[in-house]
């Protein structure tokens, strides 16, 4: 069953909800945690101290709103525009492939206002 999440960020109070893969239960057996956020194009992404391996679906192509977990970085990667890695469609690509563990609810612009070095925390609601 999906859990809900809160991203909290600086003003922002963002729900998202967490699937139910492996690194997903993983990551929600973790919370809370935090950690300074960085951008990479519009991906908004921060250590989890969680270690775990790709799932068999990890994927570079991601979609808007999605939220994956980078083992590499044991990073939460939060998707929500053209990354650097990105095709000539803009669409989301991940540096590397990343677990899909969820999304965010609402419009996920709003991961805009996120700027380098801002403390990012993430909770059950």
């Amino acid at each position: 069953m999906p859990q809900t999440i809160l991203i909290r960020a600086g003003d922002l109070h963002i729900p998202a909800e967490l699937n139910d893969t492996p690194c997903a239960l993983a990551l929600r057996d973790a919370l809370p945690f935090e950690d300074n956020a960085q951008t990479w194009g519009k991906e908004v992404y921060f250590d989890t101290r969680v270690t775990h391996d790709l799932d068999e679906g990890a994927r570079e192509e991601v979609e808007v709103g999605e939220i994956g977990y980078w083992p590499q970085g044991r990073a939460l990667c939060i998707f929500f525009g053209k990354t650097p890695a990105s095709g000539k469609d803009g669409k989301p690509r991940a540096a590397s492939p990343v677990n899909i563990i969820g999304e965010a609810l609402g419009d996920p612009t709003v991961f805009n206002e996120i700027r380098d070095g801002t403390r990012i925390r993430i909770e059950v609601m």
